[in-house]
């Protein structure tokens, strides 16, 4: 029997969460690039990449991170091909302070991606948009009522 009260006073410490995104065939500058040409406030803070004789294709990404209006992101290009991609159960919020701003980002991460709720009012906030973009990594964006 598990003693509940026993694992709620105990603490863990971390250091730090982070999401974490996987590419393949070689994306992630790409799509890191892409990322912070498009969202403001935004940068690339360190790349690692493989050497010659590595266990990855030289020159890709072994570890990287990113920022994107202050949250941290990781990211690698995998040198082992996986039967799985990202899934749109996992996707980046982002809330958006106008209507040019919905719309301008909307239309710049769509580029090459797929519409899973075109932008609209459905309801729930003034305006909505969910996709996946150019390199399969689902975005949601909200402009709040």
């Amino acid at each position: 029997m598990i003693n509940l009260r026993k694992i709620e006073s105990e603490s863990i410490y971390m250091e730090k969460v982070t999401p974490f995104l996987m590419f393949q065939d070689g994306k992630a500058e790409e799509a890191m690039n892409h990322y912070i040409s498009i969202i403001d406030d935004s940068e690339i803070t360190s790349i690692i990449r493989y050497g010659a004789n590595e266990t990855g294709d030289e020159g890709t990404v072994m570890q990287a991170t990113f920022s994107l209006k202050g949250q941290e992101f990781m990211c690698i290009d995998s040198n082992v091909k996986h039967q799985f991609s990202f899934t749109p159960s996992f996707s980046i919020f982002i809330t958006c302070d106008t209507e040019e701003e919905i719309d301008n980002l909307y239309e710049k991460f769509i580029t090459n991606g797929q519409a899973l709720m075109p932008l609209g009012n459905y309801g729930f906030s003034k305006k909505f948009g969910w996709l996946n973009d150019q390199f399969g990594v689902s975005w949601q964006f909200s402009l709040p009522k």
